[in-house]
């Protein structure tokens, strides 16, 4: 499971960020910062290098201690599903500004199902 969820804007901001511990919630934040600075270099270098082929794989981005961090991790096709229908929700919502943080109660509670549970 996952201890940390990001959804990244299109601009490369989180607009949303849930992890579990709550207690190390900087440390998830600085570490989510820390990732996109590395998509972002990967992303320029593979543009320069290859036109505009893209690799859709960027691999590991940011090992730390105790965990490593994906861009991506598709556990179950299920889990993923509901995270999208939940983010489309959002995005539907007429009283939703898009690329303004996320603070829906409805898709933080899809993302702590998703979450490792602690204690």
């Amino acid at each position: 499971m996952a201890v940390c969820i990001a959804v990244i804007a299109k601009e490369n901001y989180p607009l949303f960020i849930r992890s579990v511990p709550t207690q190390n919630e900087l440390k998830f934040h600085y570490t989510v910062h820390t990732s996109l600075d590395v998509v972002e270099e990967k992303i320029s270098a593979v543009g320069k290098s290859l036109g505009d082929q893209r690799e859709l794989y960027l691999g590991l981005l940011y090992p730390t201690e105790d965990y490593k961090v994906y861009p991506i991790v598709l556990l179950a096709k299920l889990m993923f599903r509901k995270l999208h229908n939940s983010f489309t929700d959002v995005m539907c919502n007429p009283f939703y500004n898009p690329g303004d943080p996320i603070q829906s109660k409805a898709f933080n509670g899809i993302v702590s199902g998703m979450m490792v549970q602690t204690g």
